[in-house]
């Protein structure tokens, strides 16, 4: 096969990915959050179920007047969603989905590649903050720049530490050298890896940014029709990216029971990444949002020191072990 061919056929089915798997988890937490909640959720978009809901919200959002703010800076304001979206491509270009070819593009850094890109975000958030020219809006950006410059420290430490106990940085390296016991060994990271990871995406409880009740929507609150629905987008895309990268740091990849990681890799890696999305979904539904004294609290006098912690563990570990 040419190798333009070969890149072609792995950037569109990256693409493919990125365009349905948030569309599949975003139905899933309609119907996860109406039923712990004891209600139906969404019945009539679709035959059954509602399952065309998000299809058709995507439509209600297409059809929604696109209004940009007189004082906003156009440009920056129209950019903004752009940038929030981006990041999240590029990651899961190389976020293996399964052994071998089935990645979108191996690299020997990919974890720094990722690490460095879902940083980004708050350029995005900052970006829509300032350029709506309105205080709800500036004040969401300046919390969501608070918190996601203090949690990308315990996120990047807690990746490390998996790093360093891999001996790689290469993401299909660390899902080969990933062994059951890590997830008794790397649990605190697993654990800071995951809480950093929902601040990063301003997932409840990290919502303050936007944080309805105070600031009517926070940085998105003066957009509208479809730069509105690419912010949506960006948040179930970056559960996407943060379920499949604790999949592949923590939860052992494509590895699964009865040795056919070679023939069933991929589902095993999908079935650990809907269930990591689960996961958030009920976060959601179970805890209430953290004030922001809480929340720099909790990053700063207990993930970082644990991170730490964790860090200097592995060190110890692979010195022992060499």
């Amino acid at each position: 096969m040419p190798t333009w061919l070969e890149l072609t056929i792995r950037v569109l089915g990256v693409v493919v990915a990125f365009l349905l798997l948030p569309l599949i988890v975003g139905q899933t937490e309609h119907k996860v959050m109406a039923h712990m909640q004891g209600r139906l959720g969404p019945m009539y978009a679709g035959a059954f179920h509602g399952w065309a809901q998000l299809i058709a919200d995507g439509v209600k959002f297409a059809q929604k007047e696109d209004i940009t703010p007189r004082a906003a800076d156009r440009q920056v304001f129209r950019l903004a969603p752009v940038i929030a979206l981006l990041p999240y491509l590029v990651a899961l270009l190389v976020i293996p989905l399964g052994p071998g070819d089935l990645v979108g593009q191996p690299l020997d850094i990919g974890l720094f590649l990722v690490l460095a890109v879902v940083g980004v975000g708050v350029v995005a958030v900052m970006m829509s903050a300032w350029a709506s020219a309105n205080k709800y809006s500036l004040l969401g950006g300046l919390r969501a720049a608070a918190q996601l410059l203090g949690y990308e420290l315990p996120l990047v430490l807690a990746a490390a530490s998996v790093a360093m106990a891999a001996g790689t940085l290469s993401l299909p390296g660390i899902v080969a050298a990933w062994q059951p016991w890590w997830l008794v060994w790397q649990l605190p990271a697993l654990v800071v890896f995951f809480v950093a990871g929902l601040a990063e995406i301003r997932r409840p409880p990290f919502d303050m940014p936007i944080a309805d009740s105070e600031l009517v929507f926070g940085y998105m609150t003066e957009y509208t029709g479809l730069r509105f629905a690419f912010f949506l987008l960006a948040e179930y895309v970056g559960i996407v990216v943060i379920a499949a990268l604790t999949t592949v740091l923590f939860l052992g990849g494509w590895k699964g029971p009865f040795g056919l990681d070679a023939e069933l890799g991929w589902l095993w890696t999908l079935i650990k990444v809907f269930a990591v999305a689960f996961v958030i979904i009920w976060f959601r539904v179970a805890y209430p949002r953290l004030r922001e004294d809480q929340l720099q609290r909790l990053c700063w006098l207990v993930l970082v020191p644990v991170a730490l912690g964790q860090l200097v563990l592995t060190a110890g570990v692979r010195l022992a072990l060499t």
